[in-house]
C-alpha cells in the first residue's frame, strides 16, 4: 500500500551517482512524525532537489530539472497532491527520480 513522504526522505536519480533528500516548501502546516507532508509542488531544482552528484547522461555535474510528479496520492494538501514512496518524477535531461529511502514512519493511505 503506497505511503505517504516527508521532508528529508531520501531521492535518487536513475542517471545521477549520489542520492539526495527533498526539502519540503509547498505547505508549512502538515505533518508527520513532525516532519512536514511533502506535495507534488516540492520540485524546484536546489531548493526542493539537490544535485545527484554527476549526471551519466551530461558526463559532468548534475543540475536537476524535475519536470512533474506522477504516481501522486488522490488526497490533496491546499490544492496539492501528496507524495507517496511510489511517487516517481522525470528530469528533463532523461533521468527518472525516485524515493529511495524515506526517514520516517510510513503512514497508509
Amino acid at each position: 500500500m503506497p505511503q505517504h513522504i516527508t521532508d528529508t526522505t531520501q531521492l535518487k536519480c536513475d542517471k545521477g551517482t549520489t542520492p539526495t533528500t527533498i526539502t519540503v516548501t509547498s505547505q508549512s502546516f502538515m505533518r508527520i512524525d513532525g516532519k512536514l507532508q511533502a506535495t507534488e509542488q516540492d520540485k524546484q531544482p536546489n531548493i526542493n532537489i539537490q544535485p545527484f552528484g554527476i549526471c551519466i547522461i551530461l558526463r559532468s555535474s548534475c543540475i536537476p530539472s524535475p519536470l512533474k510528479w506522477e504516481n501522486t496520492s488522490n488526497f490533496e494538501i491546499e490544492g496539492k497532491k501528496e507524495l507517496l514512496n511510489t511517487s516517481t518524477c522525470k528530469c528533463s535531461i532523461g533521468g527518472k527520480i525516485l524515493i529511495a529511502k524515506s526517514t520516517q514512519n510510513f503512514v497508509e493511505e
